[in-house]
């Protein structure tokens, strides 16, 4: 999710022009002389406003599918066809390849530079963040947790967690209230198929915790979070953690996660934007927790007042195809009320 630094005077595209999700065997070749750009005069593809609006959501140029039907009109099929084939490896049959990337300038003009390969990790990262981005139209929801009395508990019950093996962190009780939270909204717990117009709402809750390693971001998935309690969570969460720091989780141990949550509270910030983690539909970002002033409205025996209280800022990311502003908004409520009110989870 960190910010990267933008291409310098990048080539203007033409309007209209989307990204090509073409994931092929890369080629190497030297840097192509810039171009006039494909397509730009070229004829309109002959298809339906509803064919070109399931493309853009794709991310598909349009005008690299194959229509099949009358006087070549490309239909919902040719697209969800072309989208197979180029997830597949080899790209549509008969379709072009994949234009190379953007040429960097020559930064030495300028001063000196040094270059290093990426990892396997941080590539890996690259392209599976770039998919997410350019395929899922993101929206991120803002709010604010009260969570005075949970930090009060959190301490009082943080060395019974660590008799049991684990540590009673605020990511941890997050994985127990966000399963509470998907058991009542279970669209945040699917995946679009949109080659078969089908949304999957999956029985299990698997949730994912991303870690930062000093290998780059590793996301373990904690499996059947809505059946353990919260120290046996804790315990799972410190193991997992303990494992990406040692380069030591298996390829199962980050697969089949239905919802992601990633902290950055122990580094600061007050919110950010994270990216869904495709094919999941939704991601909770967690960051610093701060005492702020809150007014406590007049009662009876009160005339109103400001008090300190501990501040939790929370954003979710989420798949706009999927799950409606509402939705959203009333999903962080209810994970902010958990958070406030922990005896929510038991209703």
């Amino acid at each position: 999710d960190a910010e990267t630094e933008p291409e310098a005077e990048p080539r203007q595209k033409p309007r209209g022009e989307v990204v090509d999700i073409n994931r092929g065997p890369r080629t190497s070749a030297a840097a192509p002389q810039p171009a006039e750009p494909e397509g730009a005069s070229a004829p309109q593809a002959p298809a339906a406003p509803s064919v070109r609006r399931l493309a853009r959501e794709l991310g598909v140029d349009i005008r690299r599918v194959s229509g099949t039907g009358i006087q070549g009109r490309i239909s919902a099929d040719d697209v969800q066809a072309f989208v197979r084939g180029a997830m597949s490896g080899g790209g549509a049959a008969g379709s072009p390849a994949a234009p190379a990337a953007q040429p960097l300038p020559d930064f030495t003009r300028w001063g000196d530079v040094e270059r290093k390969p990426m990892g396997n990790i941080r590539r890996k990262t690259a392209e599976h963040l770039g998919h997410a981005w350019s395929v899922i139209p993101h929206v991120t929801q803002h709010e604010r947790a009260d969570i005075t009395a949970l930090e009060g508990l959190r301490k009082r019950y943080a060395p019974e967690a660590e008799r049991a093996g684990g540590k009673l962190t605020m990511t941890a009780i997050a994985l127990k209230i966000v399963s509470g939270a998907i058991k009542r909204f279970p669209q945040f717990n699917s995946s679009i198929d949109q080659a078969q117009n089908e949304i999957v709402y999956k029985k299990a809750i698997h949730i994912g915790v991303a870690a930062d390693t000093p290998r780059g971001l590793l996301v373990p998935v904690i499996r059947d979070v809505d059946r353990k309690g919260i120290f046996e969570l804790s315990k799972e969460l410190a193991q997992a953690s303990e494992k990406a720091r040692n380069n030591k989780l298996a390829l199962d141990d980050m697969q089949g996660g239905g919802f992601t949550i990633t902290n950055l509270g122990g580094i600061g910030g007050t919110s950010f934007t994270p990216i869904v983690n495709w094919p999941e539909v939704a991601i909770l970002g967690v960051s610093r927790s701060s005492w702020e002033p809150v007014w406590r409205p007049a009662s009876v025996e009160d005339e109103g007042s400001f008090e300190p209280r501990l501040m939790l800022p929370l954003s979710l990311s989420y798949d706009h195809r999927v799950i409606d502003g509402a939705d959203a908004a009333r999903f962080l409520r209810w994970i902010c009320d958990a958070f406030e009110q922990p005896f929510v989870l038991s209703l």
